[in-house]
Parts: structure tokens; sequence; C-alpha cells
């Protein structure tokens, strides 16, 4: 028990900025933090849903309620994973070669191409969201994405090689019970798919199959791009995963 509340405590100092006890990490913390990890996104998508029923009930414009609906996810986060998104897109749009490409996710510095492809990711997530604002009966699939996006996002990295020995993803990754991990992750994968599906059949469908084909498609570009998968690569996974899930509640509340 001792252990499972310590991986908890763990997790959610590592990928929040939500207040718990701060433990020293060890075999024993990070044995079973990565089945938490979803849980974060569960606190993030209940929180959302509670401030857009705020919003709606004061009438808020639509440029707050885009504004909020975009900033909260990489606030409760604390940007872990728009910095993993910034990193490799600067690596991968370089072109260069494995090592290189390798040595720019580790370079603390933005370079252009990062900081293009945040702009752009900002800008496209929050026109989308204003695009919610008139018709958002489907905002509770865009809320279970942050719980679906994190738990492929942590599958990935229990089950693809790792590009280094070193970094964040290779401590969580080799010291944690990666079958007890990946037995949770697979009952929490079906809890939201079937969460989904019962907001509605088709939109939740569609929302689990393209983040299906994103996970694919990932793991592709990992091995062959970057020799396995870092921090960097998971967070860039999961930022991309919740603008699609974004992007089928939009087009589904406006086709259904």
């Amino acid at each position: 028990m001792k252990n499972i509340f310590n991986g908890f405590c763990t997790a959610f100092s590592m990928y929040s900025i939500l207040p718990v006890p701060q433990m020293k990490w060890n075999d024993s913390t990070m044995k079973y933090a990565m089945c938490f990890f979803p849980l974060v996104g569960a606190v993030i998508g209940a929180f959302l849903f509670c401030l857009h029923a705020l919003m709606k009930y004061f009438a808020v414009n639509v440029l707050l309620y885009s504004g909020v609906l975009t900033a909260i996810p990489v606030l409760i986060s604390g940007g872990i994973h728009l910095d993993g998104f910034i990193d490799t897109c600067d690596a991968k749009f370089s072109r260069q070669s494995l090592e290189r490409k390798l040595e720019i996710l580790k370079d603390p510095h933005i370079g252009a191409f990062g900081a293009i492809s945040c702009c752009c990711y900002f800008l496209l997530y929050f026109s989308v969201c204003g695009q919610l604002y008139n018709n958002n009966e489907y905002i509770l699939i865009l809320c279970l994405g942050f719980l679906l996006s994190r738990t492929w996002s942590g599958l990935s990295v229990v089950t693809f090689p790792l590009a280094k020995n070193t970094g964040l993803v290779y401590l969580f990754a080799e010291r944690a019970d990666k079958k007890t991990v990946r037995i949770v992750f697979v009952f929490i994968l079906a809890a939201v798919i079937i969460a989904m599906l019962l907001v509605h059949v088709l939109i939740g469908a569609a929302a689990v199959l393209i983040t299906a084909v994103w996970f694919l498609i990932y793991k592709r570009m990992c091995k062959k791009e970057f020799g396995g998968i870092t921090g960097d690569l998971a967070g860039f996974f999961l930022v991309i995963a919740e603008f699609l899930i974004l992007l089928v509640a939009v087009i589904g509340g406006c086709l259904c």
C-alpha cells in the first residue's frame, strides 16, 4: 500500500503542478508511478468540465472560453508535455541524422522549428475550441480525451524500445513494474473506450480510432527517426493526440 501511495505522489508531482507530498525517486516510489499517470488527465478533464459548465452558465464570450480551454491543460500539467512537443519539432524538422536529432532533443534551448510549431499549435487549438463554444454537446469526449491520451502515451513508455539509457523516461520505464503497469493501462484504456462510446457511439469510436492510428504512426516514427522513445517524444505524441480528440469532438458535434 505504501508503494502505491508513493507511486501516486511521484506521478502527480512529476506530471502536474498539483500539491502532493514530495517523494525521493527510488525503486519503491517509482515501481507503480506510471500507473497513475493517466489519472492526471482525469483531473484535468474533470476540472475543465467544471469550468466549461461555469463559463456557459455565466455566458462568457467565445474568446475567453477558447482561452481557458486552451490554457488549462498546459497550466495543470506544468507544460511538461508541451516542452516535449517543442523539442521534438526542433529535432524532427531539422532533418538531421538520428544521432543529431537526439542531441537536439537534449538541448534546453528552443529553436525556430519548435517556436513556429508551438505558435501554430496554440492558434489551431484556440480556434477549434472556439468552434466548440456553440456546439459543445460532446465536451465530455474532450474531457475524457485527456485520460485517453495519457493512457496511450504511458503505454508507449512501458512497451516501446528506449532511444537511450538516460533521461526521465528511462528512469520511469526501467524502475517500473512493467507487467503490472501494462495490465493497469489495459484496464484504464478499456474503461475510457466504454465511457466514450456511452457519450456517443460514433464520435467516441472515432476518437479512439484516430488516437490508435496516431499511436501506430508515432511508434514507427520513434523507431525510424530516433531509434526508440524518449520523454520528449512521449510528450509530442500526447499533445498531438489531445488536439486530434478535440478536432473529433468538434467535427462530430457539427455532423451528428
